[in-house]
């Protein structure tokens, strides 16, 4: 989106280096729905009153309510039916294609999601 958008930063990648398996492998919520929030709030800028924040708001229950009806979920266990907890979980997702079957199309659908969402809110 920091692309898209024309805005550089080094500080936005680093981030997000813990957002993968759902905050830190805890599966959690998705990394793509945390990163694609973060998106709309750098896009958006900060609120200058309460009004302007609902409105942030409301893009980012959108983004929640669109990514659950394409994914049927936010969070990372059950999109991926592992427990990256566990080391054996952990593994398997190393060593299978979960990855490019669910985290790969959830980063995009998140995208995807956001990027509509901003336009139409612009």
């Amino acid at each position: 989106m920091c692309q898209d958008y024309g805005i550089e930063n080094d500080l936005i990648p680093r981030i997000a280096t813990c957002f993968g398996g759902g905050i830190g492998n805890t599966g959690s919520v998705c990394g793509a729905v945390i990163g694609a929030t973060m998106a709309i709030g750098i896009i958006r800028k900060q609120s200058s009153s309460i009004e302007e924040w609902l409105e942030t708001a409301e893009i980012a229950r959108e983004l929640r309510r669109r990514f659950e009806d394409e994914m049927k979920t936010i969070n990372c266990r059950e999109l991926t039916g592992l427990d990256l907890t566990n080391e054996l979980d952990s593994e398997k997702l190393m060593n299978s294609d979960i990855a490019m079957k669910v985290c790969f199309p959830a980063v995009s659908h998140a995208y995807q999601i956001v990027s509509d969402l901003l336009k139409e809110n612009s």
